[in-house]
């Protein structure tokens, strides 16, 4: 699987089972994916190796102009608008210039769709730089992935592509002090010979023991929802996630089950 890539600055609106009612924002080059993380169930397919000469990303005068456009022509036509949501073809917070856009969109939502939330698609690699993670407590939706409860299978699943552990990953979570929303996509199957379940006793209650510890506002947790570059990837059940959503409420936390 090639994947979906997304191919505008600027698309939607579209209704977002997460998120109501989203405009997104894609802050990656509009011709390949390109990530920190290289997950086996990414909809926008594999992350390529590629030379970061080769890249080139959107200007950020440029994004702020597209926004305005799309913004200025939805309240035009009393368009209805719940969120204005940072995801595309990768991880958003590779934007050199990710803290500064941030600004101008919530001058831009204020300014027009000012009940409308701002969210952002992250998997945290990036949120140890201080300017990265102060952009993203400034947002109303901080997003952040946390898709395994030990390292083996972090590795496995997210298959990241920077010298990264999840122990690294949690010490970036801690940072933002609860003021998140952690989503986990539970996954299982084989890869290259390599099975993976993030779904077993020992996964689940290790990420829990991580939950407990971030103590996040809420927690998003979903199966996969589209095809998958790698084969031989399977859905979780609908019972298997609210089980596990059932152990996160029982920490006191809220969570949402998104099947």
């Amino acid at each position: 699987m090639n994947g979906f890539l997304f191919e505008q600055i600027i698309f939607g609106p579209i209704r977002s089972r997460r998120l109501g009612i989203s405009l997104g924002v894609n802050l990656l080059p509009l011709n390949v994916k390109h990530c920190t993380f290289n997950c086996l169930y990414c909809e926008c397919g594999w992350t390529l190796p590629k030379s970061s000469d080769c890249l080139t990303f959107p200007e950020k005068e440029e994004i702020k102009t597209a926004l305005e456009k799309k913004l200025r022509s939805m309240k035009a036509r009393n368009a209805l608008l719940d969120a204005i949501t940072f995801a595309g073809n990768g991880e958003p917070t590779l934007h050199p210039e990710f803290a500064a856009i941030i600004d101008h969109t919530i001058a831009l939502r204020d300014q027009y769709y000012p009940d409308a939330n701002i969210s952002v698609l992250s998997n945290a690699s990036l949120a140890g730089d201080e300017k990265v993670a102060r952009a993203l407590l400034k947002v109303e939706q901080n997003i952040l992935k946390l898709d395994a409860g030990t390292d083996e299978t972090f590795q496995k699943i997210n298959n990241p592509r920077i010298n990264i552990t999840l122990s690294e990953v949690i010490e970036n979570l801690k940072r933002f002090k609860g003021q998140m929303i952690i989503q986990t996509l539970f996954v299982k199957g084989n890869y290259k010979g390599i099975h993976f379940d993030n779904t077993t006793d020992e996964e689940v209650n290790q990420w829990l023991k991580h939950i407990a510890l971030l103590k996040p506002r809420l927690v998003m947790i979903y199966p996969i929802a589209r095809a998958t570059p790698a084969e031989d990837v399977e859905r979780v059940p609908l019972e298997k996630l609210t089980e596990i959503a059932e152990k996160v409420e029982a920490l006191g936390m809220e969570t949402e089950v998104f099947a």
